[in-house]
C-alpha cells in the first residue's frame, strides 16, 4: 500500500520538482506507516531511477514504452492507473504543472478518489486527512478535509526546501496493457524552453511586462537576470504581442511559479498576472506608475522609470558580487 508518486525527467535528467514530489510523498509514508513507489515514463537509466532514494523512494515502476518519451495525458493516466492497482495505492502524488493538471483529474474520475489541487503544505493527519490550498488567486487559503478512499494531490513546485538523503530505490519494470485511444492525439512537434533555469524551478526570477516599452529593451532586464544567475518571464500581453515567448508567460493563464524572488518589472500586476506569481516568498516591483497595483501586493517597490533604473540595479550588483 505504498504512497504512489508520478516522477517527470528531461531528457532521462530527473527535474527539481520531481524530487520535492518523491520528498512530499516520503513524510505522508512516514506518517502512515507506509513506503512511496515513483511512477516513471519513458526513456530514462536507471541510474537516475535508483537516485530517486535519496529523496525518499523505495521503489521506481518504470513504463518503458518508447511512445511515453513525449507527455500523453491520456497514456499517463494509463500508467498511473497499472501503478496504482499493482501498488494498492491509496495516496497517489503528482505536481501542480502541466502533466499533474492533465493526468490528477483524470485518475481521480476513474478511481473514485477525492483530488486537492495545488497543495502548499504537508497534509495535517490529527482530525481526517487536510490538505492547505491556494483559492480566490491566491488571496486567500483552504483547508481541504480529503475523506475517500483514495486520495490525490497535486504539490505545488518550490513548496518546500530539498534535503537530500542517502539510499537507493529498486527498479522494476511496468508492464501497461495501453488502448489505441490512449494514444489518439498524436504529438506533431515539441518546442523547447530555451535558458540555463527551467522557469518552473528558478528560485530567482526576473519579469517584464508592457512598461518595459519594446523587445528593442529587452536586453536590460535579461542583463539583470545574468548577474542574479535568474530565469526571465513576461506577462501575458507581451508574450501575445510575441516580444517574448509564450512560454515565458506567467499568469493565470501561464505558468504558475514560487521562486524565493520575483523581480516585476513594468508590469502593472492585474489580478490575472498575480495568480501566477503570488506564492513567490519576496516580490519586488518597479513601476514608474504609482497606482498601479501591483504594489500594494509587493514587499519592495521601486517607484520610477524601469529603464533608469535597472541598469544602476545591474551595475549595484555586478559591484556587490565583486566584493564579496
Amino acid at each position: 500500500m505504498s504512497v504512489l508518486v508520478l516522477v517527470e525527467h528531461t531528457q532521462g535528467a530527473f527535474k527539481k520538482k520531481s524530487f520535492e514530489a518523491v520528498q512530499y510523498a516520503a513524510a505522508i509514508a512516514k506518517a502512515i506507516n507506509s513506503t512511496v513507489t515513483a511512477v516513471a515514463n519513458g526513456n530514462v537509466g536507471d541510474a537516475a531511477m535508483q537516485a530517486l532514494g535519496q529523496y525518499g523512494a523505495q521503489k521506481v515502476l518504470h513504463a518503458t514504452d518508447a511512445r511515453l518519451d513525449n507527455f500523453n495525458s491520456s497514456a499517463f493516466t494509463r500508467v498511473m492507473l497499472a501503478a496504482a492497482q499493482k501498488e494498492g495505492a491509496k495516496v497517489i502524488i503528482g505536481l501542480h504543472d502541466t502533466v499533474g493538471k492533465a493526468v490528477a483529474p483524470r485518475l481521480a474520475a476513474r478511481l473514485n478518489a477525492g483530488l486537492v489541487a495545488g497543495a502548499v503544505s504537508y497534509p495535517d493527519l490529527s482530525n481526517g486527512f487536510v490538505v492547505k490550498k491556494n483559492v480566490f488567486s491566491g488571496k486567500a487559503f483552504a483547508f481541504v478535509n480529503i475523506t475517500s478512499d483514495i486520495k490525490v494531490i497535486t504539490l505545488m513546485p518550490n513548496t518546500f526546501p530539498l534535503v537530500k538523503g542517502e539510499g537507493n530505490a529498486t527498479v522494476e519494470k511496468l508492464d501497461v496493457t495501453f488502448r489505441d485511444s490512449d494514444f489518439a492525439i498524436q504529438l506533431k512537434a515539441v518546442e523547447k524552453a530555451t535558458g540555463a533555469i527551467p522557469l518552473s524551478e528558478a528560485e530567482l526570477v526576473v519579469s517584464g511586462g508592457r512598461g518595459m516599452k519594446g523587445p528593442e529593451n529587452w536586453h536590460i532586464l535579461e542583463d539583470l537576470a545574468k548577474e542574479l544567475g535568474a530565469a526571465t518571464a513576461c506577462s501575458r500581453p507581451v508574450a501575445d504581442s510575441h516580444w517574448r515567448p509564450h512560454f515565458e508567460h506567467v499568469g493565470q493563464t501561464g505558468g504558475t511559479i514560487r521562486p524565493n524572488l520575483y523581480i516585476a518589472i513594468g508590469i502593472s500586476g492585474a489580478i490575472q498576472h498575480l495568480a501566477g506569481v503570488n506564492g513567490s516568498k519576496t516580490i519586488v516591483v518597479i513601476n514608474k506608475d504609482p497606482e498601479a497595483p501591483f504594489f500594494s501586493a509587493a514587499n519592495y517597490g521601486v517607484l520610477g522609470d524601469a529603464m533608469e533604473i535597472v541598469p544602476k540595479l545591474t551595475e549595484a550588483v555586478k559591484k556587490f558580487k565583486a566584493n564579496h
